[in-house]
C-alpha cells in the first residue's frame, strides 16, 4: 500500500544503511521532507545525498516505478524538481517532462510494520489500540493529547470564521450562532445554527427594548410558529392557546416589515428531549439574554475566569416560559434557569472557541492562552468515547483532555487513520503483533 510506503518514508522506518540506486549509487537520507497535502509531488524540501553530492528538492513515491508514467509525472512540470524516486517495485524508469532520468531507490515496507497495521485495520475492538495504551510514555501522550486539543478548536475555528463571512464580517453575529448553536446542547446544535443564520442582528436591533417582538421574531424564524412544524401531538393545544396566536400575528407582521424568511421547523428535534431542552425553552433563554444586554463578544473577550463567564451567560426564560414547556400546556412556574454544568457545556462550546477564533483573528496569544486555560478550568466530560478511553487507561479531567479525546475519535479512529496518529506510529513500530487468544 503507497500510503504505508509514505509511512515507512517519514518516519525512516527502513534500513538506512543499504539504500542504494538503481544504478548502484548510495543514498543517504538527510531529510525525508515535508509531506504535500496538495497537488504535486509527495515530499517538498527533502535533503538526500546521492553517490556524494547533496541535494535539495522533492521526492515521489509509488508502489511500482511504472506509477510515474501512470500517473502522467513524466508529462507535468510540477513534477521537474524531483531528486529522488522511491518505490517498493521497481519496474520502470522515471522520466521527467524535460527528459532528465531521475535516481531510483527501492524501500520495502518492514514485515513488523506491515503486520501492525492490518492487525489494527482487522481490529474489532475499540480503539484498535488499546492494549499498548498502558505501555505509551506519558510524555509521549500528553504531547498528542496537548496537540489534539489544539486541533480541535482550529477545527471549530474553522466554523467561527465561516459564520464570520456569512454575517457580513460580524464577529459580534458569529458569537451570536455560537451561543445559539451551543444552546442546542447537541441533540439540536445543528438547528440552532441554522436558525441564528437566519437572525440579521441589525434588523432584530432595533426591538431590543421589546421583548415580545424579539421572541416573535426568534420564534418565527425557528420555523416552530407554523402549525405543521410543531410535533403533532402539541398542535391542539398549541391552536387554542392565546399566546401563540398574538406571537403569530406579531411574527407575520414583522416578517412582512424585514422581509424575514423562516427555518423549516421540522428540523428541531423533540423526541427523546427532556422537556428543559425542548428548543421553545432554549429560544426563551436566548431572548432574555438578549434582551438584558448584558452580553455582547467583548465583554465576553474581558472574562478572565470561568465564574466571570458562567454570570455573563446566566439567563432564564421570558414570562409566559415560567409555566410552559410548549404552547398551551400550563406547568408549575419555574424561572429555567441554566445550570452550572450547562453554563461550563456553554463556555465550552462557544466561549472558548470564540477566544481562541478572536485571537488569532487578532493576532492576541493572550486571548488564545486563556481559551487553553479555561479548557483545563471545566471538569471533563463524560461520555460513550471518553469511558472507552478511560477503559483502556488513558483517563481525563478536564474539558481540555475529552475535547482531545473527541478529536481523535471524529479525525482519527472513525477514519482508521492510524497513520497519522502518535498512537498509531508507536503501534507501528513495535516488533511484535500480539495474537489473539
Amino acid at each position: 500500500m503507497e500510503l504505508l510506503l509514505h509511512y515507512v518514508w517519514k518516519h525512516r522506518m527502513y534500513s538506512p544503511t543499504s539504500l542504494t540506486t538503481t544504478d548502484g549509487r548510495r543514498v543517504e537520507i538527510l531529510d525525508p521532507g515535508q509531506r504535500n497535502q496538495g497537488l504535486g509531488p509527495d515530499f517538498m524540501n527533502a535533503m538526500i545525498k546521492i553517490g556524494g553530492t547533496t541535494w535539495l528538492g522533492n521526492v515521489e513515491i509509488h508502489d511500482k516505478a511504472s506509477d510515474w508514467h501512470a500517473h502522467h509525472h513524466d508529462k507535468d512540470p510540477r513534477y521537474e524538481n524531483v531528486i529522488l524516486h522511491v518505490c517498493s517495485i521497481i519496474d520502470a524508469q522515471a522520466i521527467t517532462q524535460k527528459g532528465n532520468k531521475l535516481p531510483q531507490v527501492r524501500i520495502e515496507v518492514p514485515k513488523a510494520v506491515s503486520d501492525n497495521y492490518r492487525a489494527l485495520l482487522g481490529e474489532d475492538v475499540f480503539p484498535p489500540c488499546h492494549d499498548i495504551i498502558p505501555h505509551i510514555n506519558k510524555l509521549t501522550l500528553h504531547s498528542w493529547m496537548t496537540a489534539l486539543q489544539i486541533e480541535r478548536l482550529e477545527k471549530k475555528t474553522e466554523a467561527i470564521n465561516r459564520w464570520v463571512e456569512l454575517n457580513d464580517k460580524s464577529w459580534e453575529a458569529a458569537f451570536f450562532t455560537a451561543l445559539a448553536r451551543g444552546l442546542g446542547f447537541g441533540i439540536n446544535s445543528d438547528a440552532f445554527e441554522e436558525w441564528a443564520l437566519h437572525i440579521r442582528l441589525l434588523d432584530v436591533a432595533r426591538h431590543r427594548d421589546r421583548p415580545f417582538q424579539i421572541e416573535a421574531i426568534f420564534m418565527g424564524q425557528s420555523g416552530l410558529l407554523d402549525i405543521d412544524c410543531i410535533p403533532e401531538r402539541y398542535r391542539e393545544q398549541t391552536l387554542s392557546d392565546d399566546y401563540y396566536q398574538r406571537l403569530s400575528s406579531e411574527y407575520k407582521f414583522l416578517a412582512h416589515k424585514f422581509r424575514l424568511t423562516p427555518m423549516d421547523g421540522r428540523k428541531w428535534k423533540f423526541q427523546g428531549t427532556h422537556p428543559q431542552n425542548f428548543p421553545y425553552i432554549r429560544l426563551a433563554q436566548l431572548v432574555k439574554l438578549y434582551c438584558d444586554n448584558i452580553l455582547n463578544l467583548s465583554k465576553m473577550m474581558e472574562c478572565e475566569t470561568i465564574e466571570e463567564a458562567h454570570n455573563l451567560l446566566k439567563t432564564r426564560v421570558t414570562d409566559y416560559w415560567q409555566t410552559h414547556y410548549t404552547f398551551g400546556a400550563e406547568s408549575a412556574k419555574s424561572e429555567k434557569n441554566l445550570s452550572k454544568s450547562s453554563l461550563d457545556i456553554l463556555v465550552l462550546n462557544a466561549t472558548v472557541p470564540m477566544l481562541f477564533a478572536y485571537g488569532k483573528f487578532l493576532r492576541k496569544q493572550s486571548l488564545c492562552d486563556k481559551a487553553l486555560d479555561f479548557l483545563e478550568k471545566i471538569k471533563g466530560e463524560s461520555n460513550s468515547i471518553v469511558k472507552r478511553w478511560a477503559e483502556c487507561g488513558l483517563e481525563v479531567k478536564t474539558a481540555g483532555g475529552s475535547q482531545a479525546l473527541i478529536q481523535l475519535n471524529r479525525e482519527y479512529c472513525a477514519k482508521k487513520d492510524c497513520l497519522r496518529c502518535r498512537i498509531g506510529y508507536e503501534y507501528l513500530k513495535r516488533k511484535e503483533t500480539p495474537t489473539k487468544d
